[in-house]
Order: structure tokens, then C-alpha cells, then sequence
């Protein structure tokens, strides 16, 4: 992506550019509708900070565009106690279609309220069509799914569809089959339903976040409870070791199939803010 930004001692600007909606990483709506409210458990407030999607972008060739504003924070992050992840009460998500047609979006969301309201009724899922210049420039599909449990935790899945560009088409014998809205409806239900089952306070694509975020506190100790690690979580607990050197102890409960993990924080300031 292409960030062009603007960084004061007040805040930091950004429109991003490229891909909004992909398969290799979380979406946008994920950094909305979850990335950004872990932060409040390190005692970030999340007055001043912004996400505008002024366009979306699909793979291969992308062409979204991200308006992002975020405020300088505190010198030090607050360590956390973080291990009841509480009972699922809502689950929210938007559904998207670019240079599409928009009835793909209601065929995505039936299927995916099919598997949700049989184990809870408050769920919705919101449209949001793209065409002409707001649509990128290639089409594609998707949907994002956040859980929001009793304590505040959210878990989070991502699911899209896009076409193969031109040249992609030329160089494979056959077209290739892309997967139907109802299909990608009931795979993201699914998903999320199997993040939520894992257990811990937060889902498995933001393990490595939640770790870095505890590696970062001041010199305190923070305890918290994920699902299985993933390989990504495991990598980034090595990296930490390496260049923060600060080391977790990690605990698995066989009970739960989680895993609590506790470590003294590293100390880091934020050496942007003036110091008063």
C-alpha cells in the first residue's frame, strides 16, 4: 500500500492506498470493528481517532482508499488483566460488494444469519455497495463479522471473494470457480463461530497484536488468555524475546483448550509526546 502521511506532535494522517478487502490480511472493517477497541484495554481512548473509507479496494488491482487520523497518546500503555472472555451477546458485520451487483450483498447475509440465529437472535449485518469510482478497480465480494461477548471481548473474521484479473484468466486453461455469496456467507458464519469456541479474550488473528501491546507496557505485569497460538502468535513471541527481551510465561489449561500467558511489560515510551 501506498501511505502518503502527515505527522505533527498532535497526531498522525494518512490516506492509504490499494487493497481494502483482501484474503492475506485482516480488512478494514476488522480494524474498525475490533483492531481498534483492543486498545482501550491499554488505556487508549479512542476520541480523535478516524477511519474513513472512501473507497474499497478488491484484489488483484485494488484501488481503495483509507483516510486515517490518529491522535497522540499517553507516554505508556496500562498493563492488563485480561482472561474473562464472558458469553456472546450480539454479533455485528458488513457485507460488501464492488462493481457488482448490490442483491450480492442479501444473499451473503441470509446465509450467514441462517447459522447465527440459531444460537442467538441479536445479529445484524450491514450493506455497503460500491460502484464507479468508490467501487476500485476490480470487483469482488466479502463480508465482516465481529462477536461482541458480555465483557467486552470481540472476535473478528474476514471473508472475500475476487475476481483473477485479465492477464490471471489468459494463463489458466479453465476460468476459474469462484465461491458463491451463499457459500461465503455460511463459511464466515462458520468461522467465527469456531474463533469463538476456541475461547480466550481476543481471536486468533490478533494474537500478535495483544502480544506486542503487552510487551510495550511499563514494567508491570500483565495476564491474559488466548486461544490455541497460532503459528503467526508463536513467531511474534520469539521476535519479542529477540529485540524487546521480554519473555511470557505461558500456561495451557486443559480444561478450556486456552492458554494464559503473563510477562513484565518492556518500558517502552511513546518519545513523540512532550513531555510537560
Amino acid at each position: 500500500m501506498d501511505i502518503p502521511s502527515i505527522v505533527s506532535q498532535f497526531e498522525f494522517a494518512a490516506l492509504i492506498l490499494g487493497i481494502t478487502n483482501g484474503t492475506k490480511d485482516p480488512s478494514v472493517d476488522t480494524f474498525r470493528m475490533t483492531t481498534w477497541h483492543m486498545l482501550k484495554h491499554f488505556g487508549v481512548p479512542l476520541e480523535g481517532l478516524e477511519l474513513k473509507i472512501d473507497s474499497r479496494g478488491s484484489p488483484p488491482l485494488g484501488g481503495g482508499e483509507v483516510f486515517l487520523r490518529v491522535p497522540n497518546i499517553n507516554s505508556t500503555l496500562t498493563a492488563v488483566n485480561w482472561v474473562d472472555e464472558g458469553m456472546v451477546k450480539r454479533i455485528r458485520g458488513v457485507s460488501f460488494s464492488t462493481r457488482l451487483s448490490p442483491q450480492i450483498e442479501s444473499h451473503i447475509i441470509y446465509a450467514a444469519r441462517g447459522i447465527f440465529n440459531r444460537f442467538i437472535p441479536d445479529v445484524h449485518i450491514f450493506t455497503d455497495h460500491r460502484s464507479g469510482a468508490s467501487g476500485g478497480r476490480s470487483p469482488g465480494y466479502g463480508v465482516s463479522l465481529v462477536a461482541e461477548t458480555t465483557t467486552g471481548c470481540l472476535f473478528s473474521v474476514d471473508a472475500t471473494v475476487s475476481y483473477p484479473s485479465v492477464d490471471e484468466i489468459n494463463e489458466e486453461s479453465e476460468k476459474p470457480e469462484l465461491m458463491s455469496p451463499e457459500d461465503l456467507g455460511v463459511q464466515a458464519a462458520s468461522v467465527l463461530l469456531e474463533e469463538v469456541a476456541q475461547g480466550g479474550v481476543i481471536d486468533s488473528t490478533h494474537q500478535g497484536l495483544l502480544f506486542i501491546l503487552c510487551a510495550l507496557c511499563p514494567a508491570d505485569v500483565s495476564k491474559f488468555c488466548v486461544g490455541q497460538l497460532t503459528p503467526h502468535g508463536i513467531e511474534t513471541l520469539r521476535n519479542i524475546r529477540d529485540f524487546l527481551n521480554v519473555m511470557f510465561v505461558i500456561k495451557p489449561d486443559p480444561n478450556s483448550n486456552t492458554v494464559t500467558l503473563k510477562c513484565v511489560g518492556g518500558g517502552v515510551n511513546n518519545t513523540a509526546r512532550k513531555v510537560s
